[in-house]
C-alpha cells in the first residue's frame, strides 16, 4: 500500500486536538461515563474500520490530511475525517492544529508491519459473528452456556471453518500474532536447567517451542496439536528448518492422548474452552509424565492482573462462543490440584499472562 508522506518542510508540531477534551474529562461524571460505555460498540467499530481500510498503514511519518489519506485507502474524505476524529478521542491517531493526522503509539499498533501489531487481534475481536452474539449475553448469563449453536445452527469452530472462511483466516492470523509476540517472553522466563526435553501441548504452530529451542541448543522438543494445525508449524521446526533435527511434530489431540514422556510439558492458553476439556488434558499430561516431570501452565487471568479489562471481556466472549471461561488464580490452581499436580510458584510472564509451575508427584 502507498504511504502518504507530504513534504515535511512546513510540518507542524503535533498538538492533538482530541486530547484536551479527553484530558478535561479524566474524571467524567457517572452519567457521561455510562453513556460512553453504552456506545462502546462505536469504538470497536471504528477500530475495525481503520484496520480494514488500512489507515495506519497509509499514514507515514509526517502529518497527512483526511483527503490525502482517503486517496490511498479508497474512501470518501469527509467520512474518513469523522472516523479519525472519533479515534483521536481514544488516543488512536492524533490531529494537529491545522487539521492533519499523525500516528500515536496506539495507532502504530494497527500497522501490519509493526513488530507488536494488533491489527489482526483487533479484527478478530470485531468479526461479524461477534455482533450477533454480544446482544445475547443476557441469555448466556441466564443459561450459563454458549448461545452460538442456537444463533448460527452449529458449533463455533464448525461455523468458522464451514461458513466463515475469511473469519477463520483472521482467527489464525490473530492467534499466530499473539503466540509470536508472547513466545520470547515465555522463553526469557523459563529456567531450563536440567531439562533435556520439552513438549508444547496444544502448541499451535510451535512459536513458543521454537523460541525455547533457539535459546537452549542442547534441548530437544515435541510439538503436539491437531493435524491441520501442526501442518502449518513454524518453518524453523519443519523439515529443512534450522531446528528440525531437534524436533518431533506429533499430530494429535491432547484431550484424547499424550503419547510421550519429556522433562517439561508446557500448556499455554488451551485450558479455557470448557471444564471437561481442561480435566481431560490435565489428566492426560499426568498419565503420560514420569514422576518429577515439570508442567508449566500459562494462562490469562481475570483477577489480579494489569489486563483485567481485556481478559474479563475475553472471558465473556468465551462464554458466548464456546461456553468456556478464563480462569481466576484460584480456579486454575484448583483444577491443577484436582488433576494430581503439585502446584508451586506463579510468575507473571507479561501484562497478560501468568505461568504456573507444577510438578508431577
Amino acid at each position: 500500500m502507498t504511504t502518504v508522506s507530504p513534504t515535511p518542510d512546513t510540518t507542524p508540531v503535533a498538538t492533538p486536538l482530541g486530547t484536551p477534551q479527553v484530558s478535561a474529562a479524566q474524571n467524567p461524571p457517572p452519567s457521561m461515563r455510562l453513556r460512553e460505555l453504552a456506545f462502546g460498540a462505536a469504538v470497536a467499530g471504528a477500530v475495525r474500520a481503520a484496520a480494514r481500510l488500512g489507515v495506519a498503514d497509509a499514514l507515514g511519518e509526517t502529518p497527512a490530511s483526511a483527503a490525502e489519506l482517503a486517496l490511498v485507502v479508497d474512501a470518501e474524505p469527509v467520512p474518513l475525517r469523522r472516523l479519525l476524529r472519533a479515534l483521536c478521542c481514544y488516543g488512536i491517531f492524533s490531529e494537529t492544529e491545522d487539521g492533519r493526522f499523525v500516528h500515536t503509539e496506539m495507532s502504530r499498533l494497527l500497522r501490519e508491519d509493526d513488530p507488536n501489531s494488533l491489527r489482526y487481534i483487533s479484527l478478530w475481536c470485531t468479526e461479524p459473528w461477534t455482533w450477533e452474539v454480544w446482544p445475547r449475553l443476557d441469555d448466556a448469563v441466564r443459561s450459563g452456556t454458549t448461545v452460538f449453536p442456537e444463533t448460527f445452527g452449529k458449533g463455533f469452530f464448525e461455523y468458522l471453518h464451514q461458513d466463515a472462511g475469511e473469519s477463520a483466516q483472521v482467527f489464525n492470523r490473530a492467534m499466530t500474532t499473539s503466540s509470536v509476540q508472547s513466545a520470547q517472553d515465555v522463553a526469557d522466563l523459563l529456567d531450563l536447567t536440567g531439562v533435556t526435553s520439552v513438549a508444547d501441548i496444544g502448541g499451535g504452530q510451535g512459536h513458543v517451542l521454537a523460541s525455547l529451542l533457539e535459546k537452549h541448543p542442547s534441548v530437544h522438543g515435541t510439538l503436539l496439536d491437531l493435524p491441520g494445525v501442526v501442518a502449518r508449524a513454524d518453518a524453523r521446526l519443519r523439515d529443512g528448518g534450522r531446528l528440525a533435527d531437534r524436533v518431533r511434530i506429533v499430530p494429535g489431540d491432547c484431550r484424547e492422548d499424550i503419547p510421550f514422556e519429556v522433562d517439561l510439558y508446557i500448556i499455554k492458553n488451551i485450558l479455557e474452552w470448557d471444564d471437561e476439556s481442561t480435566r481431560r488434558t490435565l489428566h492426560n499430561v499426568v498419565a503420560a509424565a514420569r514422576p518429577g516431570a515439570r508442567v508449566v501452565i500459562i494462562e490469562n487471568l481475570v483477577d489480579d492482573t494489569p489486563s483485567m479489562r481485556f481478559t474479563t471481556a475475553m472471558d465473556l466472549l468465551l462464554l458466548l462462543n464456546v461456553g468456556g471461561a478464563k480462569h481466576t488464580r484460584e480456579s486454575l490452581v484448583g483444577r491443577m490440584s484436582d488433576a494430581g499436580l503439585r502446584v508451586g510458584e506463579i510468575h507473571p510472564v507479561n501484562a497478560y499472562l501468568h505461568a504456573f509451575e507444577c510438578v508431577v508427584p
